[in-house]
């Protein structure tokens, strides 16, 4: 999560959106690589083992996820006691995978940005026609091509990378790498996207990831400490957590007085 990671992801943007903006054909050609045009289909998404890895890859990174969930829903629950998990990590992994495989891939562009996915382009048996990956316009209604969420969900895994002790953090984001490029390449094999959706959903994940560990972890102005996180959380879920108290007493209260 270093100033070099950021200008290789800017430049990797840079290059991705001018060169298949130019040339938006290549989408197609790398597409049709997993097309069968005597079937007309895309054969991988129906093959078993394929849609077993496509599913466990989900699951392993909402596992990596699921510490951070349990540590604050537990903090609401009884917010008194202390964190389950440092409170810094627990916000960081939580905030970057509701940001990046959430709200700026499935609730904004995928509802909003009209473009269709490779099985419903007329280039391969559908009745759409494609477009490029900055033209909203075309004819999708919903859950749309651009940009991937399962590929921001894999590529979200750079955010537990992070957090890996430093000697084992370069191998972590290497893991992370390999994971989302494949998780990603399934998804264009299966006809669910081009590899704009892909590559940029990549991109969108690592630039949350690297700027939420800077504002948690790296600048001065905004670092925080799992102290200061407990505390925040804390004085959050004070107020329902003593109505809740209230409320048992309340129910109590009757069941005494008829015994």
């Amino acid at each position: 999560m270093n100033r070099t990671g950021l200008f290789i992801a800017l430049a990797l943007a840079l290059i991705i959106g001018i060169l298949f903006g130019a040339y938006p054909e290549l989408d197609l050609k790398l597409a049709a690589l997993f097309y069968d045009a005597a079937q007309n289909t895309f054969p991988l998404k129906i093959d078993a083992v394929a849609s077993f890895a496509r599913d466990a890859a989900m699951w392993i990174a909402w596992a990596l996820v699921l510490p951070a969930i349990v540590t604050i829903v537990w903090k609401f629950i009884r917010p008194e006691r202390p964190m389950l998990m440092s409170g810094r990590a627990a916000v960081f992994l939580l905030t970057t995978m509701l940001l990046s495989a959430g709200v700026l891939t499935n609730l904004t562009f995928k509802n909003y940005w009209g473009r269709p996915r490779p099985v419903f382009v007329t280039q391969f048996g559908g009745d759409l026609p494609f477009m490029p990956w900055w033209d909203p316009r075309g004819g999708c209604p919903r859950n749309c091509s651009f940009f991937s969420g399962e590929g921001a969900t894999a590529f979200w895994t750079y955010a537990p990378a992070a957090l890996t002790p430093p000697a084992w953090r370069p191998l972590a984001f290497a893991g992370a790498t390999v994971f989302g490029i494949v998780t990603s390449g399934l998804r264009m094999a299966f006809g669910g996207h081009f590899f704009t959706d892909v590559a940029i959903a990549g991109l969108v994940s690592f630039l949350v990831v690297w700027l939420f560990y800077a504002l948690i972890y790296r600048w001065a102005s905004t670092r925080l400490t799992d102290e200061a996180v407990d505390a925040a959380l804390t004085r959050l879920a004070m107020p329902g957590y003593r109505w809740m108290q209230r409320w048992r007493r309340g129910k109590a209260e009757p069941s005494e007085r008829e015994a």
